[in-house]
């Protein structure tokens, strides 16, 4: 018997049984009828989904290529909007290699851990930061105030911008110091960086913008 729960709250229901650090969750829709499988694949056409019958075959990227948690909850409304139903399963996930090394224990750890792993000239970065739970999200975006933190998705958390030299984002040290400021109030998440550019040179601008999922950032 297929679910009557949205496939957005279904995928929502998947992600947060995934293990920590996942890279990639595979995923496989069951369309409740036949003859609505034709437009949900149409519908997940970004997301380059495999389609067998009644089952649509696609997957999720935490980082690097593929459609990101926040395209999958998007094109999930679409098949929703049009009261496409079915089940959405989770077929298998894979933790991301540099998620493989146990965890830090603060976002001062993580966050030293992320610059260490880029280029020395790196000029501007697009960062996440992930709370382990929402009651933190009110406090946070407070003590986040600096970097001017924007929502995103459905998970609690904020996405925010680093400019090294100059430009739009604030400065590495007072990223710093905001996650002192959350490691000091002992609110718990992790933070990554989602993109990067080096030795930006803007000429009469405010910096590089970068544009994800059709929005500029």
């Amino acid at each position: 018997m297929l679910s009557l729960v949205s496939l957005v709250d279904q995928w929502q229901a998947v992600e947060r049984s995934l293990p920590e650090g996942w890279g990639n969750a595979r995923l496989r829709l069951t369309a409740a009828e036949e003859g609505q499988c034709e437009r949900a694949a149409v519908l997940l056409g970004p997301a380059t989904p495999g389609r067998h019958r009644r089952v649509i075959s696609f997957f999720a990227a935490r980082r690097g290529a593929g459609p990101s948690p926040d395209l999958v909850v998007r094109l999930l409304q679409r098949l929703d909007g049009e009261g496409i139903e079915g089940d959405l399963e989770l077929v298998g996930s894979d933790v991301s290699e540099a998620a493989a090394v146990t965890a830090p224990s603060t976002f001062v750890e993580a966050w030293r851990r992320e610059l260490a792993a880029l280029p020395d000239d790196w000029s501007d970065l697009y960062i996440e930061v992930e709370l382990f739970s929402s009651d933190y999200l009110e406090r946070a975006a407070l003590l986040l105030a600096p970097l001017n933190p924007a929502r995103y998705g459905g998970k609690p958390g904020f996405r925010c911008r680093v400019a090294r030299r100059f430009g739009y984002g604030g400065s590495p040290e007072m990223t710093l110091r905001c996650f002192e400021r959350l490691d000091e109030e002992d609110i718990r998440g992790r933070v990554a960086v989602l993109r990067a550019l080096s030795d930006t040179r803007p000429v009469q601008t405010q910096g590089p913008v970068w544009y994800v999922d059709g929005r500029s950032v």
